[in-house]
């Protein structure tokens, strides 16, 4: 069976030495000395080892069911709700005023990949709910916050977000679900919803469901789509829950993976619901949650390949197969442990450095979500919004490239339910696929993200770039040559794929779009490239101030250089392809495929 620990060493040094955030001008970030975080990522870490991850397997063996439009969660997730609820680690980074601690979204999002890495299919009950939550936060009525937020933030309460139909995913202006306006402020809503995660189920008292749908009379296509909410039940003037709402469970999807978490057909047969913000302006509402839901489907993605690769190391320096070409290393063995083997070593520092980077890129993420909001500083806002699909598109796509890697470490075993290891790269797969899949975030960042607000964004992000080389040229000629130079490369590389865009997709936009997916990775690659930068950056001053941690220190330099060697180098590749432009994808007619 699996084992998981949190890995608070690493949250702490990024934190701390990479990010210096109590160095930040964030409002709340001077409250975030080492001792306080040190203690919540620990409390957060044991929560995690001991009550989420036993759990893990349980869920994916058991599922949900659904009987009798009774929707039951497996064995031991209820208790260990009512543990997260009674802690109140569903409302971390939620504000005070409706129950929250109101720490920062870089500490929730640092303990969500502890809680996510344990158990994702647990941990999305209440991630959901945070969406949900933030949505009315933000575009609800003083009478809704009060209503819902108290009850939603710790949980009593959970929330959904519903936007897919039978018919429709992405192209959500196909949507039939209807709001009929009743007269006195309220909408019958009718339709049928579908993959709607934590749609029903025994661990709150009442299910808030946000459900996009149409007014009749509005503007066609997306423009006419409005936001509601959906109670499962009713809730009174008095804040007590009433009458059982239209709203029901038609099946529970038999899924890949998360088998742990309800993914429902929802029916609503004129059900109550109440606007949230303005008719019509519904994408927009929609939007906060599905930003900050992007945000955490990254997360998913680190945390899943972090649990593998855990595994995985451990597994290789317990199982002995062969001998080192180089002599042996367990002599008095039959063979020597997987680990000394090259192809291993290249295997699973592929899965280490693409970890411990990430961590960086999501946590950096994380906080200029926290700049934009608490400071309502507009540059930081532009800089995520365009980093939000390469984070997602990114991370997923490589954290299940990663639990891939971590299986096949454990050869034949890897691929028996015993070991475990599928269920990560069960998990993961849906990462890649739910809040956008990975192809419409390279959509939206080739065709929406690099020209917003005139291209200046992207141009802040290549100055970012610029600066931090100029600034750290002289660190020490290793340096320059281990990370500097490689970054720099890389990211003349991405500026070339966004000149060739200009130049070509202008004329043809497939030019563009057919390398949208390369250009995503790309950008991936390249802010990898400046976490592993600044990460050896603070490694080595940390060593050259006497740190006594010196093997810490050492691998995390030593893993940087693995990057920027084996893995930067990738945007070569996918420049070559962006300049082969659109004429080979477009080449053949749909009858010849």
């Amino acid at each position: 069976m699996p084992s998981y620990i949190a890995p608070t060493k690493e949250t702490q040094f990024i934190l701390h030495e990479v990010l210096n955030v109590t160095g930040s001008s964030i409002p709340g970030f001077e409250e975030l000395e080492a001792d306080f975080t040190s203690a919540i990522l620990d409390e957060a870490g044991k929560i995690a080892t001991e009550i989420l991850h036993p759990l893990n397997a349980v869920g994916d063996k058991q599922g949900c069911r659904l009987k009798d439009g009774t929707v039951t969660t497996p064995a031991g997730f209820k208790d260990a709700f009512e543990k997260m609820k009674a802690g109140g680690w569903t409302g971390l980074d939620m504000p005070e005023r409706f129950g929250g601690q109101n720490m920062p979204t870089l500490l929730g999002t640092a303990v969500g990949e502890y809680f996510s890495g344990a158990n994702q299919a647990f941990t999305m009950y209440q991630g959901l709910t945070h969406g949900a939550a933030s949505a009315i936060l933000a575009h609800g009525t003083d009478s809704q916050k009060a209503t819902y937020l108290p009850k939603m933030v710790s949980c009593e309460w959970t929330g959904t977000m519903n936007l897919t139909e039978p018919q429709c995913g992405t192209d959500l202006g196909l949507m039939r679900t209807k709001a009929e306006p009743q007269g006195d402020g309220t909408y019958k809503i009718s339709g049928q919803k579908i993959f709607i995660s934590a749609g029903d189920h025994d661990l709150s008292q009442n299910v808030i469901h946000l459900v996009l749908a149409k007014i009749p009379g509005g503007p066609d296509g997306i423009k006419g789509v409005s936001l509601f909410i959906v109670p499962k039940f009713i809730v009174g003037t008095d804040g007590q829950l009433g009458s059982h709402n239209g709203v029901s469970v038609g099946n529970i999807e038999d899924k890949m993976g998360i088998h742990g978490n309800a993914t429902c057909v929802m029916n609503y047969d004129a059900a109550t619901g109440f606007l949230l913000g303005s008719e019509h302006k519904g994408m927009r509402a929609m939007f906060t949650m599905m930003n900050e839901a992007r945000l955490g489907v990254a997360m998913q993605g680190l945390a899943q390949a972090e649990a593998a690769y855990q595994n995985a190391l451990a597994y290789s320096k317990d199982r002995v197969q062969g001998r080192d070409v180089t002599g042996a290393k367990n002599p008095s063995g039959p063979a020597d442990p997987l680990i000394v083997h090259p192809d291993i070593r290249r295997n699973l520092l592929d899965q280490k450095s693409f970890i411990e980077g990430g961590r960086a890129f999501l946590l950096w993420g994380a906080m200029m979500l926290d700049k934009a909001y608490r400071e309502q500083d507009q540059d930081a806002d532009g800089l995520i919004s365009l980093l939000t699909p390469v984070l997602k598109g990114f991370l997923t796509d490589k954290g299940y490239d990663m639990t891939v890697q971590a299986q096949q470490v454990f050869g034949g075993h890897g691929y028996i339910e015993e070991w475990g290891m599928s269920q990560y790269t069960r998990d993961a797969r849906i990462a890649m696929i739910y809040e956008g899949a990975n192809g419409i975030q390279a959509l939206d960042l080739v065709g929406r993200k690099l020209a917003q607000d005139g291209g200046k964004h992207v141009m802040a992000f290549f100055d970012l770039i610029k600066s931090f080389c100029k600034e750290n040229t002289d660190i020490s000629e290793e340096y320059l040559r281990d990370f500097i130079t490689p970054l720099k490369s890389a990211s003349k590389d991405l500026q070339a794929a966004g000149m060739y865009f200009m130049q070509h997709g202008t004329k043809n936009p497939n030019h563009a779009l057919a390398g949208s997916y390369d250009f995503m990775h790309m950008f991936g690659h390249v802010c990898m490239g400046l976490m592993w930068a600044k990460m050896a950056k603070s490694a080595q001053a940390a060593l050259d101030t006497g740190s006594s941690d010196t093997g810490f220190y050492q691998a995390k330099i030593t893993t940087g250089r693995y990057y920027m060697s084996r893995q930067l180098c990738a945007t070569k590749l996918h420049l070559a392809r962006i300049e082969t432009g659109a004429d080979t994808v477009m080449a053949l007619t749909a009858e010849q495929f």
